[in-house]
């Protein structure tokens, strides 16, 4: 990951041949005192690889961005580069894997690589209630981090859908969702509507 990340910034996309690449590894960021945490996958290669912030400069984070605003998890709808003023409102993002992976598909090796970063977060994000996971990878990934960690886990292990729900016994509950990839999104088997009732779901979770 770390050669094809650092040759995705050399070479660039044609129409961001004039924009400086980040090129490294993507941290996690938001509200540390976060309710919701939101789970993807990995860097997308010419968005966040490029923009520096996860979910930032692709479709994917297009449709990710206007569902936290319209649920008041953001301060605005689009998320275009790191110093445009998005900021999230008790909401913290974060990924299995902090590289862009070749073809967007992290090896089973890659993710136990990146999972010690997910490990922390999960510990200092002591807040966090609800948790959407975005894709049947980061659901597992984060179920497999909660195992590490030794918290809660109900047998058998829940599977993923969209829509799915579990409720852990330590009060936290984990939704899924299909990843708003280009792929669900144009085709139709992720819509507006099924994706904004993920996040209805865990506001009404999170009400006082």
């Amino acid at each position: 990951m770390v050669k094809y990340r650092e040759e995705v910034a050399r070479t660039k996309r044609r129409q961001y041949q004039n924009w400086e690449y980040w090129g490294r590894p993507l941290p996690g960021f938001g509200d540390p005192g976060a309710r919701l945490l939101v789970v993807g996958l990995a860097p997308a290669a010419h968005g966040a690889n490029r923009t520096g912030r996860l979910f930032t400069g692709d479709r994917s984070g297009d449709w990710l961005y206007r569902a936290l605003y319209r649920f008041q998890f953001a301060n605005q709808p689009a998320s275009e580069h790191r110093g445009d003023g998005l900021t999230l409102q008790d909401c913290y993002i974060t990924a299995i894997v902090r590289c862009a992976p070749p073809q967007n598909k992290p090896s089973l090796q890659e993710q136990i690589d990146c999972r010690p970063y997910l490990l922390e977060e999960i510990q200092l994000l002591n807040k966090v209630r609800v948790v959407i996971a975005l894709g049947q990878m980061a659901f597992a990934g984060f179920l497999k981090a909660r195992k590490e960690l030794r918290l809660p886990l109900p047998t058998p292990l829940p599977r993923f859908a969209h829509g799915a729900r579990t409720d852990f016994g330590d009060r936290v509950t984990l939704l899924g969702s299909y990843h708003p990839s280009q792929q669900n999104t144009f085709t139709g088997r992720l819509t507006t509507t099924m994706f904004h009732k993920i996040f209805a779901t865990a506001r009404q979770i999170l009400l006082p």
